[in-house]
Order: C-alpha cells, then structure tokens, then sequence
C-alpha cells in the first residue's frame, strides 16, 4: 500500500521536475515560484492514495494529481490577491513580489495547464474524471464569490457559512479523493462514499483554519494571524460570537466589522477577548469534532479492507492535528 509521504514525494518530485517555458519569464517564473515554496501536496497525494486503495495504477494518476495541485495553487494565488494578503507558507505573495497584473495572468496559465494535465488521464475514465475537475473548479468559484459577499453584510447564517466553506475548500479535498477512485477503477458508490469522507475532513479542515487564524502563531501557521478579523471575514468564530453575544459585545463586534479606519493590532486584540469571553474556541473545535467524526463514518462505510484504509486515517488524524 502507499504511504502519505510516498504520494507526498512522488509528487514533489514531479513539480521540480515539471516542464515549463523560459519565456516569458514574468509568465512563468512567478509559476515555478509558488510551486516551489512549499505546500504539503495534501490533495494531489490523495489522488494517489485514492487511485492505489483501488488497485490502480499510481503512475497513471500523476498527471491528473498534478492538475490538482497546480489548480489548487492558482486559487491561492487568486485569493491572496483579492485578500490581499503579505505573506503565504511564510513567503512573500505573488503579487507583492511582482505585482498584481501578474499574478493574475500568471495564475490563469496555472488554470490553463491544470486543464490540459486532466486531460493525461487514462481515457477509459477521461470524460468522468473530466466532469469532476470542471465541476469542482466551478464550485471552487462559487465559494470565493460566496466568501467575498460576505465580507458586506452585517450578518451571515451558519448554514450559509458551512456551504460557503464546503465549495471553497471541501469539495477540491473530496474531489482528488474521487478522482483517485475513479482512476483505480472504483465503483460509483466507493468513489461517493470517499467523497463524502473527503467532503467531511474538508469542512473540518477550513474550519480549524478559521481557528488557527485567530489562534495560531505566526511563525508556525505559515502567514499572519488575525487576517480574518481585519478583513472582516465573517468566520465560523464570528458568527458563533455574534449569535452568542449579549448587547455590549454584540454592539463592540459590529463597531469592529464597520469601522473603516483602525489599527489592525488592536482590533484583532478587541474581538479576540470577546471571543475568549464567549468561549468561541471550545464551541469551534467542538464543530471541527463533529465534521471530523462524520469524515471517520463516511470511511468506515468505505467498501474496502480495514487495513487499506489504514493509510487515509492517518491522513485524517495528521489533518487535524495540524498547528499550520
């Protein structure tokens, strides 16, 4: 059976050693750079583990892993631009370190190039395999749009919230899981059910990341803590604390998601201590629990050998039990 960290470094090895054009430069360096700074290469890697839990051939996979890797990196190429954020996997952003106008045509030859590796999969499962990646990708859109209205309104449902995060980051885990699958020569229902699982982990996965942001360190979470807050972002923490507010701290948090001239330093401190005094952490990581277990039952549904399906628990244990 694959390893994690065997997927892992097949993958890795594939990204230094991926072929790309030397003009123009301001195309493609920008490229090689993103790639090169790191990243887990979680979701490719579960392409592998997905096709190999089947039987099927991980060499065949790799090219269509690759797509999702490098879709999966222009999105955060696109996002930092819109979130404008300083620093990713502890580097400096795209955009900053060139500028913004490349960054975005260098992010849409990544989309481009992540079509055409899709394309390398075996063409018994091709078309299939074709619907899930464009799919996603749409739903991938949505969530980003989803994301962006919410930084205007006053007040965002959980339910909306949850979908939100399930198109924007669930369903690209959930999706290199069913690829994998369907690549292995999987069943209909064991490719569902292992999308499923991924779907689950995924919204736990965004959610712990939503806890990390305002909880984590810096050096360790790979960019800036508190960028939710000032950005306004409106979190599974903020909603849980508005809903839980009384009419001081609720009055406290909408001055904070109005206010247009503040120092980021103290208003990520305010609505932190509000936060702390709704016991807002204990009430996420009871959520991140929840979506975690759902995940673990999802697998067990899983129609496969107990021991092949050893690899991807620990996949899940190892997701969750991540500090960046």
């Amino acid at each position: 059976m694959l390893t994690l960290l065997e997927a892992q470094n097949i993958i890795e090895n594939r990204i230094e050693n991926l072929n790309l054009p030397d003009e123009p430069k301001e195309l493609y360096d920008p490229v090689r750079y993103i790639l090169s700074i790191g990243g887990k290469r979680v979701r490719p890697a579960l392409v592998l583990l997905g096709c190999d839990l089947f039987g099927g051939s991980v060499s065949a996979a790799t090219f269509p892993a690759l797509a999702i890797e490098i879709f999966h990196n222009f999105t955060l190429l696109h996002d930092d631009i819109m979130d404008k954020s300083d620093l990713r996997r502890g580097k400096q952003t795209v955009h900053l370190k060139w500028d913004e106008n490349v960054a975005i045509l260098s992010g849409d030859v990544m989309s481009i190039l992540a079509s055409r590796l899709i394309n390398e999969s075996p063409g018994a499962v091709l078309r299939n395999v074709n619907d899930v990646f464009t799919l996603t990708a749409m739903q991938v859109c949505e969530g980003q749009q989803f994301d962006m209205n919410f930084e205007s309104r006053k007040a965002v449902e959980e339910e909306e919230y949850l979908r939100m995060i399930e198109l924007k980051t669930a369903v690209l885990i959930a999706a290199s899981l069913k690829i994998g699958a369907m690549l292995g020569g999987a069943a209909e229902k064991d490719a569902e059910d292992l999308y499923l699982f991924g779907k689950n982990l995924g919204i736990a996965f965004q959610l712990q990341d939503d806890l990390l942001d305002a909880y984590g360190n810096t050096a360790e979470f790979g960019k800036k803590t508190g960028l939710d807050i000032i950005d306004n972002k409106k979190t599974i923490l903020m909603i849980s604390a508005l809903r839980e507010a009384n009419e001081e701290q609720k009055k406290s948090l909408l001055n904070w998601l109005s206010v247009t001239d503040f120092d980021p330093e103290e208003k990520v401190s305010a609505v932190v201590e509000i936060f702390d005094a709704l016991n807002i952490k204990s009430l996420t990581e009871t959520m991140i629990h929840h979506y975690f277990e759902e995940a673990l039952e999802n697998l067990k549904n899983l129609n496969r050998p107990e021991e092949s399906k050893a690899e991807l628990l620990k996949f899940a244990a190892f997701l969750m039990e991540r500090k960046k």
